[in-house]
C-alpha cells in the first residue's frame, strides 16, 4: 500500500457547515435513497468489482441507488478534501487511516453505527482498533495486510542454509552467505528509498519492541528504534544487502527478488500473485519476519470504510450496503481480486485454504500499526522516507534525532 497518510486538515467553518447542511439530498427520483460511494483503485479489477456489486445490491434493494466513484490513490485525498470543503462529502468512503481520522472533526458515524453487530463481530479486533480515536472506532476494515519474509529456496540451498532465519543474527548470517554466492546476488533486499522507507523501518523497529507513539504523540527516537536502525546499518556495512539501500524503492526491488537475484525480502500478500505472473518458475517460500529475539512481530496495514453523518438520514441505507459488501462471498471475492487478505474471521478462514497466505493470516492478531490517526504521522512518514537511508553513512542515533526533530517541528 504505497501512500502517505494525509492529515484531515479541514477548516472548522467548513466542518460545521457540512454537519448542519447535510452535504446534499438524501433521496433521488421517486423517493429512492441515493448513496454516494467513493473508493480507491487498487488495480484493473477494482472498478469492475464495484460495478458488479452495486448492480447486485440494487437488485436486492430497489429503493436504494448507489452512485459509484473510483479514484486513484494519487488523487483521492485531493478530491475528498474538495468535496468536504464544498459540503459534498460521499456517504461511504473507503480510505486508509486518513478516513477514520475525520472522526476527530465529528463528521463520521461510529463503526458500530454503519454495520450490523454480526458484521462487526466478524472483523479481527486488532484491525478495528488500529484506527480508533480515543478508544472509539469510526472505520470498518476492508483490506488487511501484514508483512512476511519471502525467501528464495534455490539460493538457500546453494548457500547451505537449512531454514529461514527467525532472529536478526540469523538473518545477517544467512544474508551474508547468499551475498557471497556472487553473480549479482544480494542476501537481503532493504528498500529505504522514498517509496516506503517507513514500512521497512517499522518492521525492524517493531521487531525490537519499538512503537512510533499513539494518537496524541509521535515518538521516533527511542532506545528500541535505535537498536533496530543500528542493526539495519550493520546489515548494510557487512554487505548483506543490495547496494545503496537508501536509493532503493520497494517495487523495483521486489522485481529483482522475483527475477531470482535476492535471497530474502519483506513483502506483502500481493507479491504472491506477482511471482505467479512474472516468474512462476521461481522457487520461493514465506516465513515470519525475523525479529531481534525471534518473537512474532510485524507491520499491519488496513484500509477502512467510513460513513459520513451529514444529517443522519442515510444511516440505515449505509448499513445495508456495507453488510451486503461483507457477506462472505462478496467480501472474499473483493480480497481475491486485490490480492490482500480479509480483515474478517470468516474471510480469513476462506483465505487460509491458500497455503501461500498462511503466514500473513497467522500474523494478523499480533500485528502492529502506524499511529496514523495522529496528524503528525504524515510528517514522520515523510521524514523516514527522506532521511532514514542516511544510516548508510551516519550513526543510527543521529538519523533518528533528525527525524524526531522534523516531527517536533511539524514539517
Amino acid at each position: 500500500m504505497r501512500r502517505v497518510i494525509k492529515a484531515a486538515a479541514i477548516a472548522t467553518a467548513a466542518t460545521l457547515g457540512l454537519v448542519a447542511c447535510g452535504g446534499g439530498s438524501d433521496s433521488g427520483a421517486g423517493g429512492n435513497t441515493e448513496l454516494e460511494l467513493m473508493v480507491p483503485s487498487y488495480g484493473d479489477k477494482t472498478k469492475p468489482y464495484w460495478e458488479d456489486l452495486v448492480k447486485a445490491f440494487e437488485a436486492k434493494n430497489p429503493t436504494i441507488k448507489v452512485k459509484l466513484e473510483v479514484q486513484s490513490w494519487d488523487d483521492i485525498y485531493k478530491v475528498l478534501d474538495t468535496k468536504i470543503q464544498g459540503q459534498k462529502a460521499p456517504d461511504i468512503l473507503e480510505l486508509d487511516s486518513a478516513g477514520p481520522a475525520y472522526g476527530k472533526e465529528g463528521l463520521l458515524f461510529k463503526a458500530d453505527e454503519i454495520v450490523s453487530p454480526a458484521t462487526l463481530a466478524d472483523v479481527v479486533p486488532a484491525f478495528v482498533q488500529s484506527a480508533a480515536i480515543d478508544g472509539t472506532a469510526y472505520g470498518v476494515p476492508t483490506v488487511a495486510s501484514t508483512r512476511a519474509l519471502f525467501y528464495n529456496k534455490e539460493l538457500f540451498t546453494k548457500a547451505g542454509i537449512a531454514a529461514p532465519p527467525k532472529t536478526w543474527d540469523e538473518l545477517l548470517d544467512s544474508a551474508k552467505k547468499i551475498s557471497a554466492l556472487g553473480d549479482g546476488v544480494s542476501g537481503y533486499g532493504m528498500p529505504l528509498g522514498n517509496e516506503e522507507a517507513q514500512g521497512e523501518t517499522s518492521i525492524w523497529a517493531y521487531g525490537a519492541g519499538a512503537s512510533w507513539g499513539d494518537g496524541s504523540k509521535i515518538t521516533v527516537d527511542t532506545p528500541q528504534a535505535n537498536e533496530a536502525l543500528t542493526f539495519m546499518k550493520k546489515m548494510i556495512d557487512e554487505k548483506a544487502t543490495q547496494a545503496d539501500p537508501g536509493a532503493t524503492n520497494r517495487t523495483p526491488l521486489i522485481n529483482v527478488f522475483i527475477q531470482g537475484k535476492i535471497g530474502m525480502i519483506t513483502g506483502l500478500p500481493p507479491v504472491v500473485g506477482q511471482i505467479k505472473e512474472k516468474n512462476p518458475a521461481l522457487q520461493w517460500a514465506i516465513a515470519p519476519s525475523p525479529t531481534k529475539d525471534g518473537k512474532p512481530a510485524t507491520l499491519g496495514v488496513a484500509d477502512y470504510f467510513v460513513g459520513f453523518k451529514k444529517d443522519g438520514k442515510k444511516q440505515e441505507a449505509i448499513r445495508k450496503f456495507l453488510d451486503f459488501f461483507y457477506e462472505k462471498d462478496n467480501y472474499v471475492k473483493f480480497n481475491d481480486n486485490e490480492g490482500f487478505i480479509p480483515a474478517t474471521k470468516s474471510g480469513g478462514e476462506a483465505a487460509a485454504a491458500k497455503p501461500e497466505l498462511k503466514e500473513f493470516i497467522d500474523a494478523l492478531p499480533g500485528a502492529k500499526f502506524y499511529p496514523a490517526t495522529n496528524p503528525a504521522w504524515s510528517t514522520a512518514s515523510g521524514a523516514f522516507k527522506q532521511l532514514v537511508g542516511q544510516i548508510q553513512t551516519k550513526p543510527a542515533g543521529d538519523v533518528l534525532e533528525e527525524i524526531q526533530a522534523k516531527v517536533d517541528a511539524g514539517g
